[in-house]
């Protein structure tokens, strides 16, 4: 088997190797099944055992209190962006959403096709690389929800507690840091997390969703865009992304078997960012880092070198080390390492030793 790189990639992202050990052996006949969970049917009663198991897993994990529904859906979070006003904007209502990154504003320009949409708070003018500060927001106490992204892939900021939106429905895309550390999941309205961050493959969306709000979905939605038939038929509107599903609940068994669930992931998760937060920080200016200390993401460490070609000497010196996908997005550019979950600490630390002996050299 070729081995084995250390993935710092914004997503797909690393998975746990002890999930994809067994995603191996079974891959071509499921214990006590004998066909493989890619091509088994998802109405059959070991698939009906996958469902309930990674709600039942999820469940706990968030301590998701009675009266939320969870939902397993398809099209990750840009079908979200407009689902979410389909379902929850009604006729003369308006909705607020904080801009805190590229992801955010996807949320909000798709949003406003659907109804009209207040912008509470928007970052642009420093590159999103802040969050807000509390006396900062100030919501519409009519609006239909407040929405927000809880971790921004791009730019590296990461809310690490919610923002006061009063008696607001919360909505939270929390597609890139979903399953990182424990939530108050009775401040939420709906929360939605495509999995290819930290919860399993890209496929498969998960969907958290208070029952009150699920009476604004209407019958004159199309069904696949409509989340009270996806409640009514617990998911199987139509063959849902059975593969991925399995994955994820694999993947939930071991953050709740093998770490010990999410207060001990989110530890986890600090100590592995704070390694490469202490390095730019002690480095005297020669690592940039993108966003505001205060509001730095645990899933995505955003950095820069002092020029193009400096960088592109880290980017290869850290693939020849086996540190791979490594180069920031285009619109803030230089290093992104993106250190979900499944990130083991060794990785963390490769990195961590590359950036000092890199800074030696420079």
């Amino acid at each position: 088997m070729e081995k084995r790189v250390y993935n710092f990639s914004p997503g797909p992202a690393v998975l746990p190797l002890s999930v994809l050990e067994e995603v191996q052996r079974d891959l071509i006949s499921l214990p006590g099944v004998g066909v493989s969970a890619l091509e088994i049917s998802h109405r059959c009663p070991w698939f009906d055992k996958v469902l309930e198991e990674t709600e039942a897993n999820l469940r706990k994990l968030l301590n998701v209190p009675a009266g939320f529904k969870v939902l397993f859906m398809q099209g990750g979070s840009r079908l979200q962006f407009a689902m979410v006003p389909m379902n929850l904007l009604g006729a003369g209502q308006s909705a607020d959403y904080l801009v805190t990154g590229a992801w955010s504003k996807m949320g909000l320009d798709e949003a406003k096709k659907f109804g009209t949409v207040r912008t509470v708070y928007d970052s642009k003018a420093t590159n999103y690389d802040r969050l807000p500060t509390a006396a900062e927001l100030k919501f519409d106490t009519a609006a239909a929800y407040a929405y927000y992204t809880s971790n921004e892939t791009i730019q590296g900021v990461q809310f690490l507690d919610e923002p006061a939106a009063g008696g607001l429905p919360l909505v939270c895309d929390a597609s890139s840091d979903f399953l990182c550390r424990p939530l108050p999941m009775e401040r939420y309205g709906l929360i939605y997390a495509c999995a290819q961050k930290n919860s399993g493959p890209a496929g498969v969306t998960t969907v958290i969703i208070r029952d009150d709000l699920l009476a604004r979905s209407t019958d004159m939605l199309p069904t696949m865009m409509n989340y009270a038939a996806y409640a009514k038929e617990k998911s199987l509107v139509n063959t849902p992304p059975v593969f991925s599903i399995y994955v994820m609940m694999l993947v939930t068994r071991w953050l709740l078997n093998d770490i010990g669930g999410l207060e001990k992931m989110y530890e986890r998760n600090k100590s592995k960012a704070k390694l490469l937060y202490d390095v730019i920080d002690g480095s005297g200016g020669f690592y940039q880092g993108h966003a505001q200390p205060a509001n730095r993401s645990l899933m995505n460490v955003t950095f820069k070198l002092p020029d193009d070609e400096t960088q592109k000497k880290f980017i290869k010196g850290a693939e020849a080390r086996g540190l791979h996908y490594l180069p920031g997005h285009r619109s803030v550019g230089g290093i992104r390492a993106s250190i979900y979950n499944a990130m083991p600490v060794e990785g963390v630390e490769a990195l961590r030793d590359w950036m000092l002996e890199f800074r030696k050299q420079g």
